[in-house]
């Protein structure tokens, strides 16, 4: 047997590398970890495009797990969305700490840009939609959801003011949508910063608000009672 050169070992006394152990998850953590899998794939190829293959495949699972814990694309995605719009409406509700109610509407306008800074997949898919049934979930049912908690406080500022309380659902509609569709915008072009945003969203909305008219009229109508006189 010739001799091996100084420092080599013969192959059959190299050990193999140990190999790595995968850790078990738990359900919830399974779940969690599908959940994260699919918003990150709903928001990048829409809901058509996503399959539970390349659900199970980035999640290293098989299609039986993905099915286990959601019956299916349909369960997943809506189970996505029911968690972010839990998400966006619990950053608001944490984000009312009181005040004025200028000052409540600033924190509800932050709190919702904040939301679309840090969970932009999230905010991607509750814009969308899915087409797929209410059972999911709109961005429109978030929406009033929110448009409810604005509605409480626009209706303390109406009763100081004597303005008609009835109101107060429509203007909180008006002022969610505003923030919304900024915020959708602001997605895409981030700038000015977010509490720039902030202060022009609420600069509008409060100054238009304190300086309401109490019988609002078109501008027509007014021309038209001016003519007739």
């Amino acid at each position: 047997m010739s001799a091996l050169p100084v420092g080599e070992v013969p192959a059959r006394e190299v050990a193999d590398p140990p190999r790595r152990k995968r850790s078990r998850m738990t359900g919830p953590q399974r779940r969690e970890q599908l959940l994260d899998v699919g918003r990150s794939l709903f928001a990048e190829r829409g809901f058509d495009a996503t399959s539970v293959e390349e659900v199970a495949h980035r999640a290293d699972v098989s299609k039986p797990v993905v099915y286990a814990h959601f019956g299916g694309k349909e369960g997943l995605y809506g189970a996505v969305v029911e968690r972010e719009m839990t998400r966006l409406l619990q950053m608001i509700n944490d984000a009312l700490s009181g005040g004025h109610p200028r000052e409540l509407l600033e924190q509800a306008a932050r709190a919702f840009l904040d939301y679309v800074e840090q969970c932009t997949d999230g905010f991607r898919i509750l814009v969308k939609g899915s087409g797929v049934g209410s059972a999911t979930g709109t961005l429109t049912t978030l929406l009033d959801q929110v448009a409810a908690r604005v509605e409480e406080i626009l209706g303390r500022g109406f009763t100081a003011r004597a303005y008609d309380q009835t109101l107060a659902p429509m203007y909180a509609q008006m002022l969610v949508g505003m923030v919304a569709f900024t915020g959708q915008w602001w997605l895409d072009v981030r700038t000015p910063g977010r509490d720039d945003v902030v202060a022009h969203v609420v600069n509008l909305a409060w100054n238009g608000l304190s300086r309401l008219d109490s019988q609002p009229k078109l501008a027509n109508d007014e021309n038209a009672t001016t003519e007739s006189a």
